[in-house]
């Protein structure tokens, strides 16, 4: 069912009626809808991932963690709005005496009205409807729209019901969250101007395009899209030859998991030439099953991008997973670093599924020329050990991506404060991350007050609240927990 150009107008002037009292919304009452929302999807667990196993066949085990991990997102933005360091105030006194003569300023954040989200198809609970984007926008005090996934339409219908309910029942007002379908509708809706903003996960292609869109409005508006990623990994001949076993059998465990359908997949390794790593990912992988992709379209493109990837003269197919009666069994491809270096757009096209390509270096040198044409990504990984010197290839992963990892594989993204998940292009379109606590930056603008009257202040920028806010006054850092400026 595609929403009508009628029922967008409808929805989206909802929206922008919500807007201001979003935006004026204290931090009890915001902090007080989140967490509507999560108990919500929590009391509805058993039904959601019954639909949600329908339409992806991803599991219940992996599902049910999937919800816990949305509720948590929810109920950790309801903490950041609670705490209120995210608005970012900062006043500066008048002072007539300096030079020139400073007016009183008053600075914060706010939300910056309705945003678009763009669900994924890979996370339908984490990076959907009720998911990230959305939990960030409401923290910073938006209404927000859903486009909802074509892979998963009745768990999206289901799931937006919840959250509309107990948005309604918690006291939010009319407009605060709705859903719209359909492709044509989608592109309608970051165009819309009422829309401020938008989030997105996807294709390189289908981000692309929403992007230009967003751009090319008369009023453009920041897309913040998470596109694509191949999540380098180096791993150094000491690395290897103290735990090879180990890295073999982590890498495997890693790119199979979600039947490699995770953005973080670990998609291009670079390995020691001539250690035998290849024979033991060979023999890692060859008792690991695949499963089916998540829709038609990805399960058409995975076989494409892996005859695309043995079209290059220097790959080849070395290894197999186990049979599996249908969908993707896991593959590994090997190649050289240097026909990497040579031709990037060949070899470093993300592949989403059950593939990694192993990248042999002969040298520090080789390694680094590959590097260096390795594009943006969400994550970088260094497996090496205290004896290394890595701090050249250190500079280079962290040029390319936005997490970098010294243990572990990443897969699996930690929902904290201190979270990062985003990249260079084409990772992401922005530098803003979409996990984590200053997600919420996104969907905030700065407004500053100038020698306004105390009764004419917003709330959070009078003095009796300062007193229980996180701000800077007079360039010094100043917490409610502690009696004394610190900084």
């Amino acid at each position: 069912m595609t929403t009508t150009a009628e029922e967008l107008e409808s929805i989206a002037q909802s929206a922008a009626a919500a807007a201001p009292v979003w935006r004026a919304s204290s931090a009890t009452e915001r902090a007080a809808w989140l967490r509507a929302i999560a108990d919500a999807l929590d009391a509805n667990v058993a039904e959601l991932v019954e639909i949600a196993d329908r339409e992806t066949r991803l599991g219940t085990p992996r599902l049910t963690g999937e919800v816990a991990r949305t509720t948590g997102q929810l109920r950790l933005f309801a903490s950041v709005v609670e705490e209120g360091s995210f608005r970012e105030i900062i006043v500066d006194d008048a002072d007539a005496s300096a030079a020139p003569p400073r007016p009183e300023l008053r600075r914060f954040l706010v939300g910056v009205g309705p945003v678009a989200v763009f669900s994924a198809s890979n996370f339908p609970f984490a990076f959907s409807v009720a998911g990230g984007d959305t939990a960030s926008a409401l923290a910073a005090g938006n209404p927000v729209i859903v486009k909802a996934h074509s892979g998963h339409l009745e768990l999206s219908r289901r799931t937006a019901e919840i959250v509309a309910g107990a948005l309604h029942a918690a006291g939010a007002p009319d407009g605060s969250f709705a859903l719209i379908e359909g492709r044509e509708a989608g592109n309608a809706l970051v165009q819309h101007p009422a829309i401020q903003a938008a989030g997105f996960t996807g294709s390189v292609s289908g981000g692309r395009a929403l992007f230009d869109l967003a751009s090319g409005r008369p009023a453009p508006i920041p897309f913040y899209g998470e596109l694509g990623s191949v999540n380098p990994v180096v791993i150094t001949p000491a690395a290897l030859e103290a735990r090879g076993v180990e890295l073999a059998t982590g890498l495997v465990g890693s790119f199979t998991l979600g039947i490699g359908q995770f953005c973080t997949k670990p998609g291009v390794v670079f390995i020691p030439a001539g250690t035998g790593f290849e024979d033991r990912v060979s023999a890692a992988v060859a008792s690991v099953t695949g499963g089916p992709l998540l829709t038609d379209r990805i399960t058409a493109a995975f076989p494409d991008g892996i005859q695309s990837l043995l079209a290059d003269e220097s790959t080849a197919l070395i290894a197999h997973g186990a049979e599996t009666p249908d969908g993707a069994r896991p593959v590994v491809v090997t190649t050289d670093a240097a026909a990497v270096a040579a031709r990037p757009e060949a070899l470093l096209e993300e592949v989403f599924g059950p593939l990694t390509l192993l990248v042999r270096y002969t040298d520090e040198a080789e390694l680094h020329a590959a590097l260096s044409v390795v594009p943006g990504s969400l994550t970088a990984t260094l497996h090496s050990e205290p004896s290394d010197d890595v701090a050249r290839t250190l500079v280079l992963l962290q040029e390319r991506a936005g997490r970098v990892l010294f243990a572990g594989w990443p897969t699996g993204v930690a929902v904290t404060w201190s979270q990062q998940h985003g990249g260079p292009w084409p990772a992401t379109t922005s530098l803003h991350t979409s996990v984590g606590a200053t997600a919420i930056r996104r969907f905030l603008r700065p407004v500053v007050f100038q020698d306004a009257p105390e009764r004419l202040l917003p709330p959070e920028l009078r003095d009796a609240s300062l007193a229980s806010l996180p701000h800077r006054r007079n360039g010094v850092l100043r917490t409610p927990a502690a009696p004394h400026p610190v900084g």
